[in-house]
């Protein structure tokens, strides 16, 4: 399921399950639903099994494959079971109390946007294994922060989605060459010109243009130098790049999706704080946001994108057609590029890079999503079931490969395909998308702005909009941001005299 349905079906589930949560909240009242539970629910099972619950189809041999292997390993029955995810933890809800013609869950994979609706409702607990981040293997900022809700950590973080540059290198590196022979003819010319001025003119005369062989290692070392890593390297890149007959566009994404958009925003938008939980740390219009996406509505002036006829899906096949030098791909775009080179539909060399920053002082973060494995709160098998989260989420331990099986991107394990680690580190690095129920629709919201200001909108008076509904909806009361002015860049007139 895309980001974009995965957010309306969130939205939906909260109008279902407000009720439930309220309750939910009551001491008293959670511990009577437990007991009710463990007798009308968890006891309707074979002694020793443990019950997993997921939404993704891609999940199921890997998950099946694994359930046989622990199984075998720890005298355990492991039960993988299916769920339709549109109104998914609601239904873990009714069946944890007995509510439901199924026995509930004892875990469950679910994405770190729902831990605070979990773990408010008893459906979610503290993780046994909670100092697993202070291993050495297991330190990792953005996967700490995805699956932590009021300074506890509430599940344990299997796989991601984030975003990285995608390239060409095949054409980056003929480009390259080209600025390797260039120079080495200026250089050549100049030699030649010192030569002519000190009157030996038959070096001059001696006519041919000398040839020039660089290595592979040259030629890949300047590659790597014109990777941009600022918004402005790539337009000058952009404006000087002279491009094969069959690329159509220097650079261009999914500009409609917030998942592929979002770095563009820069790394001074906060919502719910670096966990994504805490209603007093939301910084929506600031003057770092606005300048950035500000630059973010220039880009259209460079690479002229119509929203209403892009998808992920579109730009990734005009890639993989060598249409395209640049573009911001996801996590299953290393699987997928990697299918294609091997089967040939994709004849160049690729590869990936951080999203380049807005500016050397504006930078760019890039937005995170993390599916987790919570241990469901009104379960009596508590610590097998920890036992089974740890044993998934150590991908290299159950003889499987997480993302061979299924195209996830693990959060532990050892990535194949690219060779930097390249998405490792955008995760480590990026925003976790937040948990608070009260900003469920801020994402929705922000797409629009996004869309709006890239075709054209006042990106202040869109910030600025956002950022009051934002706030309304936390504080429970019409909230109004005072307005900032954006400072008007000083254009300094050279003055020209008419003697040189």
């Amino acid at each position: 399921m895309s980001y974009k349905k995965r957010v309306y079906a969130a939205l939906l589930m909260i109008c279902l399950v407000a009720g439930v949560f309220v309750i939910g909240k009551s001491g008293m009242q959670m511990k009577a639903q437990q007991e009710q539970a463990q007798q009308e629910s968890f006891l309707r099972r074979k002694k020793d099994t443990l019950r997993l619950w997921y939404t993704d189809e891609s999940l199921t041999d890997y998950l099946n494959a694994a359930a046989v292997t622990y199984s075998e390993q720890n005298d355990i029955r492991v039960e993988t079971v299916l769920v339709d995810d549109s109104e998914y933890v609601e239904a873990i809800n009714e069946a944890s109390l007995g509510r439901s013609d199924r026995p509930g869950p004892d875990l469950y994979l679910i994405t770190n946007d729902c831990l605070e609706k979990a773990y408010l409702a008893g459906l979610a607990t503290e993780i046994t294994h909670r100092d697993m981040f202070r291993i050495d293997e297991y330190e990792n900022r953005g996967a700490e922060a995805a699956v932590t809700y009021d300074r506890k950590v509430a599940a344990y973080p299997f796989y991601y989605e984030a975003c990285a540059l995608l390239y060409n290198k095949t054409y980056l590196e003929d480009y390259a060459r080209l600025q390797l022979e260039a120079e080495a003819d200026q250089v050549a010319g100049e030699a030649a010109q010192a030569e002519a001025d000190e009157g030996n003119v038959e070096e001059e005369a001696s006519g041919e243009e000398a040839s020039h062989a660089f290595s592979e290692e040259e030629i890949a070392r300047r590659a790597w130098e014109c990777l941009p890593d600022t918004i402005e390297e790539l337009e000058i890149f952009a404006d000087s790049y002279n491009a094969p007959e069959q690329v159509e566009a220097v650079f261009k994404w999914d500009v409609s999706d917030i998942l592929y958009n979002y770095s563009f925003s820069g790394d001074h938008l906060i919502v719910g704080g670096e966990n994504g939980d805490d209603p007093d740390q939301i910084d929506i219009y600031n003057l770092e946001t606005l300048q950035c996406l500000t630059t973010f509505q220039e880009l259209n002036q460079f690479f002229s994108i119509e929203t209403r006829e892009v998808s992920y899906d579109s730009v990734m096949q005009d890639f993989l057609d060598g249409k395209i030098v640049f573009t911001v791909a996801g996590t299953e775009a290393v699987n997928r590029m990697a299918r294609a080179q091997a089967d040939g539909s994709f004849p160049y060399e690729y590869g990936f890079y951080s999203m380049p920053d807005m500016t050397e002082d504006l930078k760019s973060r890039s937005l995170s999503i993390t599916t987790g494995i919570a241990v469901n709160g009104y379960t009596e098998f508590k610590e097998e079931a920890n036992e089974l989260a740890w044993f998934l989420v150590n991908d290299w331990t159950n003889g499987l490969n997480l993302q061979e099986s299924t195209g996830k991107m693990p959060v532990y394990g050892f990535p194949n395909y690219d060779e930097n680690h390249t998405f490792a580190a955008s995760y480590n690095e990026s925003m976790p998308i937040p948990k608070m129920m009260t900003t469920g629709n801020f994402w929705v919201q922000m797409e629009i702005a996004f869309t709006e200001i890239w075709e054209g909108g006042d990106v202040n008076a869109l910030l600025k909009s956002l950022a009051e509904q934002v706030m309304s909806q936390v504080t429970g009361e019409e909230y109004t941001e005072e307005y900032i002015e954006l400072p008007v860049e000083e254009v300094i007139e050279e003055e020209y005299t008419e003697e040189e």
